[in-house]
């Protein structure tokens, strides 16, 4: 076991029993104010692109249009699910992820199964360590970033990972947490979606952030 996976265990394992009230009272209020179902699983690509289940607190509703399609983001994110957002309540579940091994507290975020064919092959690096909680890139300006800028942070990273700057980017994340800091992108309630160096689609959505 690697000294980043034994922090991983020392910090989430006590932390999920502190947390553990909090994750019921939120499932109980997605429940109250939303309905079923309380959580969001998806798909996402973890170390070396391979997928794994994610698990976060579901945010939006799944009102549809006339025609049945889901309507924007915009419109169904409830304002309920905004907060679990701006207290970065909806990213508890992920720790059951961590304490599995597929993730870890500290990484590049697991972004969507698709863009793994739109990345290029220095971008693709950022998938030669364990996708993270938190990152490097979430705190030096997380969805306030462009894509681009994400994906240089997520390789410095990868270039510089160690115990230290992993406690760093812990203590730097408990601090853009209490700030509310880079939560969405300009004009959007999380990011566009990644269509590609250079070549961003503002019209297209991640759906659920990050």
């Amino acid at each position: 076991m690697t000294a980043k996976r034994i922090l991983d265990f020392i910090l989430t394992i006590p932390f999920l029993f502190i947390a553990a009230p909090f994750v019921g009272i939120t499932a109980l209020l997605i429940l109250i104010f939303m309905g079923p179902p309380v959580f969001y699983p998806m798909k996402r690509p973890g170390l070396h692109g391979k997928s794994f289940v994610l698990y976060k607190f579901r945010t939006m509703t799944n009102a549809l249009d006339k025609q049945g399609n889901l309507l924007p983001d915009c419109e169904r994110l409830s304002k309920f699910g905004r907060v679990l957002r701006i207290l970065s309540l909806d990213e508890l579940p992920e720790l059951l992820n961590v304490i599995k091994g597929e993730m870890s507290l500290v990484g590049p975020r697991p972004l969507l199964l698709e863009y793994l064919d739109r990345y290029t092959p220095e971008q693709m690096r950022r998938h030669d360590v364990k996708p993270g909680i938190t990152g490097w890139a979430q705190v030096n300006g997380r969805n306030a970033l462009t894509w681009e800028q994400k994906f240089l942070l997520d390789l410095w990273y990868v270039d510089h990972i160690s115990i230290g700057l992993d406690m760093k980017i812990l203590w730097l994340t408990l601090i853009k947490v209490l700030k509310r800091e880079g939560i969405s992108a300009q004009d959007h309630v999380t990011m566009p979606g990644f269509r590609g160096t250079s070549t961003l689609d503002p019209s297209s959505s991640e759906s659920e952030r990050r």
